[in-house]
């Protein structure tokens, strides 16, 4: 068998691919609900990207071309008198940058470089008190289509209707209306208000709208 022969790409093309990469990467983040703004404090997606630039400047090439002995060097040196905090954070963030690489995109760096993409994060070199990342990914459309599709005739066939329907409309009403599911469970009938509107009206009388969390209830259409 003959091997395969990639020819290098260019340096236009390599930049030009790794912006489009963290572009993607940001996108995934925030559809799973993790973006935040860039000036917040907490860890998010603007987070995350912000560690992902301070680790892509000081080594100066692509992130997917750092090994464990660089994340070594990082680490163990330029980072060595940081916060924990701080070397928690971007260790962090670079194992989610790594696994989205190998979800969405492990194909292309070997075709376009001859690298395996592998995260430079190990068991060795981990900071301590690390947690393992978690990179949502969200379904696509059909993929939704195709949960409800086959949800919706298990009322037909299943052997108590009443939870089985009630499951059924909680999920279509958290899928299309994006109410939180402490909120769906507490909706009841009479909070349908059928004579509102075209197609009627919820009442959200439970959750973050709550009266006793200082804001009003709310309408979903």
């Amino acid at each position: 068998m003959g091997s395969e022969h990639w020819a290098p790409a260019s340096a236009e093309e390599l930049e030009r691919f790794e912006a489009d990469v963290l572009s993607g990467f940001v996108l995934a983040r925030a559809s799973a609900g993790l973006a935040e703004a860039p000036s917040a404090a907490t860890s998010g997606t603007w987070s995350d990207v912000g560690h992902l630039e301070q680790v892509r400047t000081w080594f100066g090439w692509p992130l997917w071309d750092v090994e464990p002995a660089d994340a070594d060097a990082y680490f163990g040196k330029v980072l060595r008198n940081s916060p924990s905090g701080t070397r928690l954070a971007r260790s962090q963030a670079l194992t989610t940058y790594f696994m989205f690489l190998e979800l969405r995109h492990k194909v292309e760096p070997h075709r376009m470089t001859g690298r395996v993409v592998e995260c430079p994060i190990d068991a060795m070199n981990r900071p301590r008190g690390a947690e393992d990342a978690q990179l949502r990914i969200p379904p696509t459309g059909p993929e939704i289509g195709t949960l409800f599709t086959g949800w919706g005739g298990e009322p037909a066939t299943c052997r108590k209707f009443a939870p089985t329907a009630r499951n059924y409309a909680a999920a279509k009403l958290i899928s299309q209306v994006g109410l939180r599911g402490s909120e769906a469970c507490k909706i009841d009938l009479d909070d349908i208000k059928w004579n509102l509107g075209r197609f009627g009206k919820l009442h959200v009388r439970h959750g973050k709208g709550a009266p006793a969390l200082g804001r009003a209830s709310g309408w979903c259409r």
